[in-house]
């Protein structure tokens, strides 16, 4: 029996992921979590094979809970499944050590092939993705479809994004969204990250290629 602990933010999603594992054969879910420290709380305790998580989790970044994961149990086996196709990724999240990357579009069958892979102490990653081996195949932005962007970027990411793309400096976003100049460049760095761009001008092209803004509009 393969043991899974689950863990992401959003409950109906969780709950419907844990009853179809559930019927599947030699396949118990142990186990979730809504956030990234339940997870840390629960962790010591818990006896599973494999831990599958959502890449975003809103209380903890994505790098810092594989440390404080590896900190506690070195030789768990780690998964995600997400709906981030991005390489760069990819590529940041191997470098703890990861057995598997599957896409939240996968039917039932891949995800169970794939963590009976990853048991047997195999890797994963969906065929979807195409990781590569150089530098440039790792600087490839997701590929996501725009109307799941609130999986992804929070309400004040989305704010923050929107004004970015209007040319707001960091004080005049700032100013407009009652926030501290900091905060607004935190905001503007996890915006790069998770959306898997270099720079300011990545996040314009996202966000017009997405339509998560249309500049022509009026606002």
């Amino acid at each position: 029996m393969i043991k899974v602990f689950l863990t992401d933010d959003h409950e109906m999603y969780l709950e419907g992921l844990a009853l179809l594992l559930n019927k599947q054969e030699n396949i118990q879910v142990v186990g979730t979590a809504l956030s990234g420290s339940s997870l840390l709380e629960q962790l010591p305790k818990l006896e599973v094979d494999i831990l599958l998580l959502d890449v975003y989790l809103p209380d903890v970044e994505e790098e810092e809970l594989l440390k404080q994961i590896r900190r506690i149990k070195p030789d768990q086996k780690i998964a995600y499944l997400t709906l981030l196709r991005g390489t760069r990724y990819i590529h940041k999240l191997m470098k703890h050590g990861i057995q598997g990357y599957i896409l939240k579009n996968a039917p039932i069958n891949e995800l169970n092939h794939a963590l009976r892979q990853i048991n047997s102490g195999q890797s994963y990653i969906s065929k979807e993705i195409n990781i590569g081996d150089t530098d440039e195949d790792f600087r490839n932005s997701i590929t996501i479809s725009g109307n799941h962007i609130t999986e992804i970027l929070s309400k004040r990411e989305q704010e923050v994004l929107k004004l970015i793309c209007r040319e707001f400096s960091n004080a005049e976003i700032a100013s407009q969204l009652f926030l501290s100049v900091s905060t607004v460049e935190t905001h503007r760095k996890n915006l790069i990250s998770k959306l898997g761009v270099n720079n300011t001008v990545g996040l314009v092209k996202f966000a017009l290629k997405y339509k998560i803004i249309d500049l022509d509009a009026s606002n």
